[in-house]
């Protein structure tokens, strides 16, 4: 098995396993090595720090109101608290009081689904590959349109040349009214072996005058130019500032995005588990060591023609850039799949 993740050391064969945020749910794999699962689990084995998951819901609430509301000392609800932060399940931030400053905490997930172990005949190979926001090779976008890093725009606001600006390769937020940006991927699936898999990770939002929580807008992806099918976007997301978005930003701006995961199998396409389309894997013709052309954005003639925000790693939410994963099976592996015994009688 191999990994490749742009921007990191190839791990160990065997080893690619990692928690996969995707929007308000959490897609845990329970082999990963790292320990992280393990934190988490054990994070919510506790019936406090579960009270704490449930009193918190969809609120920003401050640490002293969670410990009087649960009848907790302050000491133990900031551990608990601590807990729940290091596993990933909190969000913890220090905002102005009457009296100095006070931590106010937010739920990070609303559903958790567990991939349980399979066994070595049931192990998925694959490889991950991350390509920055900025770095799409073409593009075609109408105004409103613009990037940011996360220390300043990229050359002027509404112009499309800002999207030639050489700093564009260290954009982490560009957005459009209409149009698309297109990104090629390298194909680093292993000679021989049959891709069954395809999924695209990405931070987005609507894009609207400053932020609008009403405003819908017709997402659509393509891989090597076949569309996989238009997702809408309900809002552009504002109101309280993205976990990761740079301080100069205007708080009335774009400020996160959810994470959405179109995930492409012989099925058909799905979005987060939804299905989205009947295109399937066959479909997108990923022909070996040919690269991989993903495009995103908003259709001139969509129903809902809303813009899109795209997020990189150090704007709104998630810490990650657009994502693709490719799962295969090599020749070795589908003959190992086609001797293994059954329960079926001979005939």
């Amino acid at each position: 098995m191999r990994d490749v993740a742009a921007g990191s050391n190839a791990v160990s064969p065997g080893s690619f396993h990692r928690i996969l945020p995707t929007g308000k749910a959490l897609m845990i794999d329970a082999r990963s090595p790292d320990g992280e699962t393990i934190a988490l689990l054990k994070a919510l084995a506790n019936d406090t720090r579960m009270a704490i998951l449930e009193y918190r819901g969809d609120r920003v609430v401050a640490l002293t109101q969670i410990a009087a509301e649960l009848d907790l000392p302050p000491s133990t609800t900031a551990m608990h608290i601590g807990i729940l932060e290091r596993a990933g399940l909190l969000h913890t931030d220090l905002q102005p009081a009457s009296r100095g400053l006070q931590k106010v905490c937010s739920r990070t997930y609303d559903e958790l689904v567990i991939d349980l172990p399979r066994g070595t005949h049931h192990s998925r190979e694959r490889v991950e590959i991350s390509m920055p926001v900025g770095a799409y090779t073409t593009f075609d976008v109408d105004p409103t349109c613009g990037l940011a890093t996360s220390s300043g725009l990229v050359g002027y606001l509404d112009d499309r040349n800002a999207f030639y600006e050489p700093d564009r390769i260290n954009a982490q937020l560009l957005w459009f009214r209409a149009g698309y940006v297109e990104y090629v991927f390298p194909d680093r699936v292993p000679p021989g072996a049959r891709v069954v898999s395809a999924q695209l990770t990405a931070e987005v939002s609507s894009e609207a005058p400053l932020h609008d929580l009403d405003w819908p807008s017709d997402i659509s992806v393509w891989i090597n130019g076949v569309r996989l099918g238009d997702w809408t976007c309900p809002s552009d997301y504002g109101g309280s500032r993205g976990r990761l978005t740079p301080r100069w930003w205007e708080d009335d701006n774009s400020q996160f995005g959810v994470l959405k995961r179109w995930h492409v199998t012989h099925e058909g396409t799905a979005i987060d588990g939804v299905p989205l389309s009947d295109v399937t894997i066959d479909a997108l013709r990923l022909e070996p060591r040919n690269p991989i052309i993903v495009r995103i954005g908003v259709r001139r003639d969509a129903p809902n023609v809303g813009g899109l925000n795209l997020f990189g790693r150090r704007f709104g939410h998630y810490p990650q850039d657009l994502v693709l994963r490719l799962e295969y099976a090599t020749a070795k592996r589908v003959v190992e799949i086609a001797e293994e015994p059954t329960d079926a009688p001979s005939a």
